[in-house]
């Protein structure tokens, strides 16, 4: 049997985002052979996230991506829930939730967004199921809104931001029109205020 280094584990830590113990695991189970312990822990957090996909994930962020097209403009806002409000705060799943947004921006719908590829070979669900394993709670992206003007501007409103474009709620308003963009932009957010505050 291999001998399990701490720089092994290391490698295999940040190769994979999973914890110190599980990587010693996997490279035991598997010899110290770090694509064989990748491949067992894909497994393994495979099943992990089977078994928490009927816990209630109520709890979460919304992020909001925006793209200029000419005279007009596209956003998206993507919602992606946890188990616990205390994960919103965790880097990863804020990455994550910015990432899903900006893919928003070309898929129209969450089934959509659901298969889109993050990089190669790795889609938005098999991120999501990453994040199971690693953070441990579960995790879904439940909805994504997306608006297009030719001419005029989406507006964006984000309560309770956590970071910019992020936070506990999020609000899209589509405003077509010629004129100033700043001054549509800024009416568009005062509208999203307030339909934020009427929940």
């Amino acid at each position: 049997m291999a001998e399990v280094t701490a720089a092994l584990v290391k490698e295999l830590r940040e190769k994979s985002g999973v914890g110190m113990m599980d990587c010693k695991k996997a490279l035991l189970e598997n010899n110290g052979d770090i694509e064989a312990s990748i491949d067992w822990l894909r497994a393994k957090g495979l099943s992990k996230a089977a078994k928490k996909a009927d816990r209630a994930a109520a709890e979460g962020l919304v992020a909001i991506a925006t793209a200029e097209q000419g005279a007009g403009e596209t956003a998206t806002a993507v919602e992606v829930n946890a188990e616990t409000d205390f994960v919103s705060r965790n880097d990863l799943f804020q990455n994550a939730a910015k990432s899903f947004a900006q893919l928003g921006l070309e898929h129209h719908t969450v089934e959509a967004l659901h298969g889109a590829e993050l990089e190669a070979g790795k889609t938005v669900q098999d991120e999501v199921t990453n994040m199971i394993a690693t953070i441990g709670e579960n995790m879904v992206a439940r909805r994504s809104a997306r608006f297009t003007v030719a001419k005029g501007a989406v507006s964006s409103y984000i309560h309770n931001a956590t970071a910019p474009d992020l936070g506990r709620i999020g609000v899209l308003v589509a405003i077509e029109g010629e004129g100033d963009q700043a001054k549509i932009l800024e009416l568009g957010r005062k509208i999203a205020m307030h339909v934020a505050a009427t929940a």
